[in-house]
């Protein structure tokens, strides 16, 4: 029914339109002006809304969908990344050099070579050595993260810049790889990479600014138009992007409903909350709203720092003494979690391991008997692994599952350094998207990009067929199709489709104004080539953005 009978601005004629108010797309047409939702009805009841100056878009058999809404990401990071050493497109040791050695010719006035993007799985073990890098860059310092931002890859040059040699012990929540006499051989895990990171010049707010932009653009190419940064503060290398999103917000570059995550510093207690409540306080400008807080309760399971409730196993599938790193104490984390819910935050759980999920649900049930059921809406994000009896606590306890389900598959990270080290049983309950489903969990999405790719199709695809699209990032080498990834937990079109979303339009508060489309709704719409539903499932990842609405205002536009 009309919302108004306002002149639309634009109307879209000619394909289906996924509302997000019921499982399937509906034949149906939309208009919109003065950026929202006007109507949502026949095309002869929408075309009364349109005279001359009206811009009528034929959706020629594709798709219109709700903008879709990324729960975990890192733009500021992934933006500024795009415009350094981004060695995120190659998959290969030599591909990855000859982007360093390019880079650092083309930079000669950069102190330091800085960058990241590179996967575990393209190097023996999951470890780069500094040999390598020192072969292409052997006279200034190297730091380059891995994809998944738990690694960093240095040459000679920054360990010595940073004075860490053999003697140089692993900080508790992180661990320096090294070669048999005990010198560090290259690769950083987790807090290691402080060492040297610490040293690494800061960004300018400039440059810091230029990648929120095109991290801004990139992601609006790809039909998304909102977020949750899953990290808000300063990191070693990057200047706080708390300050970064406030002017942008503030002058209005900032288009996109972001949502900021603040950073709980792990080296601190509950003396941090009135600086957080600060924060929050100045970080309310414009679209940016830093309303939440990001708890980081372990690592990944790749270089075995995610935390387990059973060891992980060695090379020949025997129990190690290891299972992995729980950076926030159980006790400490329920009071925090309680204080935190009572002061009105929402808390971003990055939680991996099947302990660390349940440390986080057992806070979340500690700060529900302490202050009642609140609208908080709590999440856990990444969700590798859950033990069976956990499944149902999510619905009880009103705590969203945020999945990133590019994940959810066969590929050479998950296959030569998770499962031999999980073995077949845990393995087996990887990303149970379904059971979660079933369970009556609320499926809420993103991407953690720059870990792994921001487009929503990409993941809508794997969370469907448990397996990637052939042109994904993480596609096997020789793009053969791997078979499904415990098919039984994929989730159908429409839960994958409503949990990017309407369930990240809750995750973010913004369920009221966006996330499905109805009238009166703010018009952020994306326009498909394709529609999806009237495919095969195994073609779902071919899908491409045509156009992203913003406000009813086009922000971008395909051009092939």
């Amino acid at each position: 029914m009309a919302h108004t009978r306002q002149r639309a601005d634009t109307v879209f004629v000619g394909g289906r339109v996924f509302t997000g108010t019921s499982p399937a797309p509906v034949d149906t047409a939309v208009a919109i002006g003065g950026g929202r939702i006007l109507a949502v009805a026949d095309e002869t009841a929408v075309r009364l809304l349109a005279d001359d100056a009206t811009e009528v878009v034929d959706l020629a058999g594709g798709l219109l969908v709700a903008g879709f809404q990324d729960a975990h990401v890192h733009p500021v990071v992934a933006g500024v990344q795009m415009l350094r050493c981004d060695l995120s497109a190659q998959r290969s040791v030599d591909g990855y050099l000859a982007v360093v050695a390019a880079y650092a010719e083309a930079n000669p006035e950069r102190e330091w070579i800085c960058g990241g993007g590179w996967s575990m799985d393209v190097f023996p073990g999951g470890v780069p050595t500094r040999a390598m890098l020192d072969e292409v860059v052997p006279d200034r310092p190297v730091l380059l993260t891995n994809r998944d931002g738990h690694g960093a890859w240095v040459n000679s040059a920054a360990l010595r810049r940073a004075g860490v040699d053999r003697d140089t012990p692993d900080p508790a929540d992180g661990r320096i790889e090294r070669e048999p006499d005990g010198t560090p051989a290259g690769t950083l895990q987790e807090g290691a990479m402080d060492l040297v990171a610490a040293h690494v010049p800061v960004a300018t707010p400039q440059e810091a600014r230029a990648g929120l932009l095109a991290a801004q653009q990139y992601l609006f190419s790809l039909g998304v138009t909102s977020w949750q940064d899953a990290m808000i503060g300063a990191f070693p290398g990057n200047p706080d992007n708390h300050d970064v999103y406030r002017a942008a917000a503030a002058d209005g570059s900032l288009l996109a409903r972001v949502v900021g995550a603040l950073w709980w510093d792990r080296e601190r207690g509950l003396d941090q909350l009135p600086d957080l409540e600060e924060r929050r306080r100045t970080g309310r400008v414009g679209r940016f709203s830093a309303t939440t807080v990001k708890i980081m309760q372990d690592g990944i399971a790749e270089n075995f720092t995610a935390s387990m409730l059973e060891p992980y196993l060695d090379h020949c599938g025997c129990p190690t003494g290891n299972t992995g790193l729980t950076f926030v104490g159980a006790e400490l984390l329920a009071e925090a979690v309680c204080a935190l819910d009572r002061a009105g935050f929402q808390v971003h759980f990055h939680s991996l391991g099947d302990r660390a999920v349940r440390e986080a649900l057992d806070a979340l049930a500690a700060a529900r008997a302490a202050n009642g059921a609140t609208d908080n809406r709590h999440h856990l994000a990444h969700l590798q692994l859950i033990h069976p009896d956990d499944l149902a606590r999510f619905a009880e306890l009103g705590a969203a599952a945020n999945i990133q389900a590019l994940w959810a598959a066969h590929e050479p990270q998950m296959d030569e350094l998770t499962i031999p080290f999980l073995g077949p049983e845990r393995s087996a309950l990887q990303y149970p998207f379904g059971d979660l489903q079933r369970a009556g969990a609320r499926l809420v999405a993103g991407s953690d990009w720059s870990v792994s790719s921001p487009n929503p199709l990409w993941g809508i695809h794997v969370a469907v067929n448990r397996a990637v699209p052939s042109d994904a990032p993480n596609a096997s080498a020789d793009h053969e199709p791997r078979e499904p990834f415990y098919p039984e937990q994929a989730l159908t079109l429409a839960q994958a489709l409503t949990a990017y979303t309407a369930g990240s339009a809750w995750a973010n508060h913004q369920d009221d104004v966006t996330g499905t489309i109805e009238a009166g709704k703010f018009a952020d719409l994306v326009v498909l080539d394709r529609d999806p539903f009237a495919h095969p499932a195994e073609e779902i990842g071919r899908t491409r953005v045509l156009r992203t609405y913003l406000d009813g205002r086009p922000v971008f536009t395909a051009t092939d």
